[in-house]
């Protein structure tokens, strides 16, 4: 396999890791509903019922998720909208790297919080925004500022927001379809022939209603963490400078402030797990961790030294 150590070779592989995962999330999604369909003797007619009624509930959540979101998050957050005279250095910073990114610039917050980190939201770049803690602004140089600022707007660029919310779509499909079923087995007859469906299908379908959410929520977090990746390196090639964002990830990370207005559902949007002490080593925790580990994402940085 070929090395990968330029900016260009990392957005490459990235691009195409996540969107492996997408099409194997779907392939996933088709397989966990056939299943169900099959055990409980919809074959007939396709499990259109079945499975219409969740793809439209999702939907429709998912919906109101993707166009309210980015208020809801600010909302929670804390986070104050600014203007050019509140802070004209952060302004300027931020509109250099929207017209070497091609793009529109987003509104501007500020979290009065001493933790340093920050996020991007909005469901497209015309409704996009950037927030900003007190103590980046503070704790930060301009060229490592400069790299976590690059990394948001590449969230924005990626439309990051529109493929999580289509993650988001087929596990919340999977997860309601798992229960269900599980909620129909109360339901069923002696003589229902184990609901006109085959035995080998509802033992299947039973496994799969334990084990394919959790499988799903892993998938999600994959792609969360391959999102990660892929903005670091977008974001490399707006600023050319690899180190300022290395530099920014590892004293954001090794800074012990907690960051009150975070919990684990806004947790994924912050370009370092905002929840101290989450993101536990080794393989297997790392399968449920939101981002990939900083020491991975500072080796990659590392190697797009003077290579972009």
């Amino acid at each position: 396999m070929a090395t990968v150590n330029t900016a260009w070779d990392y957005v490459g592989q990235n691009i195409f890791k996540t969107w492996v995962f997408m099409f194997l999330f779907s392939l996933f999604t088709v397989g966990v509903v056939y299943i169900f369909a099959q055990a409980m003797g919809l074959e007939n007619i396709g499990g259109l019922s079945f499975v219409g009624f969740a793809l439209i509930l999702t939907g429709i959540m998912n919906f109101v998720s993707y166009y309210f979101s980015d208020k809801i998050v600010l909302g929670l957050s804390g986070a104050k909208p600014i203007e050019k005279k509140d802070n004209p250095e952060v302004y300027r910073m931020v509109e250099n790297l929207c017209i070497a990114a091609g793009l529109p610039l987003p509104k501007i917050y500020i979290m009065n919080e001493t933790a340093p980190n920050a996020f991007a939201t909005g469901r497209d770049p015309k409704h996009a925004a950037i927030a900003f803690t007190s103590g980046i602004l503070e704790k930060l140089n301009k060229q490592e500022l400069e790299g976590v600022t690059a990394h948001e707007l590449s969230h924005v660029g990626n439309r990051d927001t529109l493929v999580m919310t289509v993650v988001s779509v087929l596990a919340g499909t999977i997860a309601i379809l798992a229960d269900f079923f599980m909620r129909s087995l109360w339901f069923r007859g002696s003589n229902d022939r184990d609901s006109r469906g085959n035995a080998i299908f509802m033992v299947l379908a039973i496994v799969a209603a334990i084990l394919a959410p959790l499988a799903a929520t892993l998938i999600r977090l994959g792609i969360s963490r391959r999102r990660e990746l892929l903005a670091d390196a977008s974001g490399v090639l707006l600023t050319r400078y690899p180190t300022g964002l290395a530099d920014a990830l590892m004293k954001i990370s090794s800074d012990r402030q907690p960051l009150k207005a975070a919990h684990t559902g806004t947790a994924h949007l912050f370009i370092v797990n905002p929840l101290k002490g989450k993101d536990v080593g080794g393989w297997l925790a790392g399968l449920f961790n939101t981002h990939p580990p900083i020491e991975v994402r500072v080796k990659a940085l590392h190697e797009m030294e003077g290579k972009v």
